[in-house]
């Protein structure tokens, strides 16, 4: 007997602990190399954690639900055990067959079709519908593999479809003894209690601690945003057919935001103790909503990308939160936030700081209002925009001139490409 550790590795410097879902074996089981053996949460992303070797299943030491820690043994595998053959292991892939396959004779079923996936394309694709036959696998023995899932996703030219979020079981109402029935206002007031996921309460820990370790103070202003729907609309379709993407605001948001940041570099810093860290790069936060709660994935070295890449980019997150596929790498750091509450509807807003930042910006929905221009009233597609900063390092005049610089360059887009 040739026993192997099952641990997870260092989750990240700021994930000290995870919940541990699901197991997908049981003690006794075959299991293959490489195989999916549970699902780990943090309070930022789901992910699979393969085995190490093929064997069979000796001990599980944490069960579901389970807080573990990084390089904690969680189970053991015999390694001289019988393993489960790659190709065949019923929990490696997923078979595709006709309704009736299983009332047909065993040459019949072995001439059938059969398209092999991985557990995690599997569930991805049985979440958004897409049909296995329709994908090539790029995996062994021509395995359909998460990359080849997701790398369908995003070559739709159609954002892809929002996945339905069931709501927690929801257990009925006691139905008590005829005889001992109760009044029906004791039974038709139903509650349920459902337990905070990580991340939810990783959010709530966060927000508490912005709010009590930093002066918080929201500056607001609106913007025109008429000049910037012309361009679009002028260059959408131009702007699609070359780069492969659909032209949004967000990257306008962010191209103006980078030029705030680079005449105001306080709103780009930090506090660490007593010292204030100021950033020579910019890396821009982007909210973005999951079935899981508020995420926020990082635009690394925004000020080098183009609007194309941009664009490109936050597609990509907003995908991935959907299908719960951001990496942790994704998740970690950020110098700056930008919160884009409009797409909700959202008027008006004060965004709380995402620590250790020091500022974030607050968009909201793009709405025709009636507006002064040169001594007249005119309808004017106008947007409020909210900078929430940290007061402690970050004077009132510094962040009022950081948001009519972001105004001043969202109602004259030429001002971006002459960087002025």
């Amino acid at each position: 007997m040739a026993i192997i550790d099952v641990t997870i590795s260092q989750l990240s410097e700021s994930v000290a602990e995870a919940t541990l879902l699901n197991w997908h074996k049981q003690p006794g089981d075959a299991v293959a190399e490489d195989e999916i053996l549970f699902e780990i949460e943090t309070d930022k992303v789901i992910f699979d954690v393969p085995s190490p070797s093929s064997g069979i299943i000796f001990e599980i030491l944490a069960g579901n639900g389970s807080t573990v820690l990084a390089g904690q043994v969680l189970a053991r595998i015999d390694s001289e055990g019988v393993p489960v053959p790659s190709l065949t292991a019923p929990s490696e892939t997923f078979e595709t067959k006709t309704p009736d396959s299983q009332d047909s004779s065993p040459s019949k079923r072995n001439q059938e079709q059969k398209t092999l996936s991985m557990p995690s394309a599997s569930r991805i694709m049985a979440e958004t519908g897409l049909n296995p036959d329709q994908i090539r696998g790029t995996g062994k023995s021509g395995r359909i593999t998460k990359g080849d899932v997701l790398a369908a996703i995003a070559a739709d030219a159609e954002p892809a479809a929002p996945i339905p979020v069931q709501p927690p079981l929801q257990s009925a109402p006691a139905r008590p003894i005829e005889a001992h029935r109760e009044p029906p206002l004791l039974t038709e007031r139903p509650e349920q209690r459902v337990p905070m996921t990580r991340l939810r309460s990783r959010i709530a820990e966060r927000l508490l601690h912005s709010q009590a370790t930093n002066a918080i103070l929201t500056t607001f202003n609106e913007v025109n945003m008429l000049p910037v729907i012309t361009l679009r609309n002028r260059y959408r379709e131009t702007f699609e057919k070359e780069h492969g993407v659909k032209l949004g605001f967000m990257s306008f948001f962010v191209k103006a935001t980078l030029q705030a940041l680079r005449k105001y570099p306080v709103l780009n810093a930090s506090v660490d103790g007593k010292d204030i860290v100021y950033h020579g790069y910019f890396d821009i936060g982007i909210a973005v909503s999951s079935p899981r709660g508020l995420v926020v994935p990082i635009l690394r070295n925004a000020d080098q990308m183009s609007i194309a890449e941009i664009e490109r980019k936050v597609f990509d997150f907003s995908t991935k939160a959907k299908l719960g596929t951001l990496s942790l790498e994704e998740l970690t750091g950020g110098t700056f936030s930008i919160s884009n509450g409009g797409i909700f509807g959202s008027m008006l807003s004060t965004p709380i700081i995402n620590p250790p930042q020091s500022a974030i910006l607050g968009i909201h929905a793009t709405k025709d209002r009636p507006v002064a221009e040169n001594g007249e009233v005119v309808i004017r597609p106008m947007n409020y925009l909210a900078l929430s900063y940290d007061h402690r390092i970050i004077d009132g005049k510094e962040a009022v001139l950081g948001l009519v610089a972001i105004k001043d360059a969202l109602e004259d887009p030429a001002r971006l490409l002459l960087d002025i």
